[in-house]
């Protein structure tokens, strides 16, 4: 029983992990190229006070004041994840931060397909980029910004929020990224061990604008249109049912939710 309990600490202690916590990066998926050769743990995660060049989806900047907000990058090798399963990744990332900042408020849901909504307003965004080798996924980087403690947000991004503005009061970034990490491992775990309808139907549950009709804008063509979400397949691709019952399919940036005016 003695030497079960020491393996299993000398496993925790090897899975446990490296954190590297920087005053400020270009970005923080840069850095964490960097250390990829010489890092053999199954997690490593890259830290910043600042981030000069921080990258959105496409060509969009992630704006954050210096010291203010979350700033990371988080990276693994799922190799057991084959390429039509990508998108759980995606999944396991978004309800990682769900779950921590269900600790702090309420309202919080996953906008597809890799933001973190607070009713209407984005608290945090991935970016997340993936290094294909021999049919399977070698490494998958996980660029978070998540919004803590900024409280004035200059960018045209159109509804930005902060958690110390939706609680009115500023919170220690250290403890939440320490329940990310905690958390993210769970989920993450979940797929190691293949249990990809558990990841999938959790993130179903926690969908922005999960039950009823919304409007929406096809990109290709302009047009607007309401829909209900019937799903988000593995790889991504969001399906979603029309007025008229006509189902659609979209892959990332062919659809834009549409906001109501308040």
């Amino acid at each position: 029983m003695k030497i079960i309990d020491w393996f299993k600490k000398k496993q925790k202690q090897k899975d446990k992990p490296k954190v590297v916590w920087l005053e400020e990066a270009d970005s923080t998926n840069d850095e964490i190229c960097r250390l990829a050769d010489e890092q053999t743990q199954r997690m490593v995660v890259v830290v910043t006070d600042y981030q000069r060049k921080g990258r959105g989806q496409a060509t969009n900047q992630w704006e954050s004041e210096a010291g203010k907000n979350l700033l990371f990058s988080v990276m693994v090798h799922p190799l057991m994840v084959p390429l039509r399963c990508q998108f759980l990744l995606s999944m396991a990332g978004a309800l990682a931060l769900k779950e921590v900042l269900d600790r702090y408020t309420n309202d919080i849901t996953l906008k597809w397909p890799n933001d973190v909504y607070w009713k209407d307003r984005k608290i945090s965004g991935t970016l997340i980029e993936t290094t294909i080798s021999a049919g399977h996924i070698k490494d998958c980087i996980f660029g978070i910004g998540l919004n803590v403690n900024q409280q004035t947000f200059t960018s045209d991004a159109p509804n930005p929020v902060s958690l110390a503005q939706i609680l009115g009061h500023e919170v220690e970034r250290k403890p939440v990224l320490d329940a990310f990490l905690e958390c993210f491992d769970k989920y993450y775990s979940w797929i190691e061990n293949g249990q990809y309808g558990d990841v999938s139907a959790c993130y179903h549950e926690a969908l922005y604008r999960r039950k009823g009709f919304y409007p929406y804008r096809e990109v290709a063509s302009n047009e607007v249109f309401e829909a209900a979400i019937i799903e988000v397949e593995d790889d991504g691709t969001m399906v979603v049912r029309d007025r008229e019952g006509v189902i659609r399919e979209y892959k990332f940036k062919e659809i834009e939710c549409i906001y109501r005016q308040s």
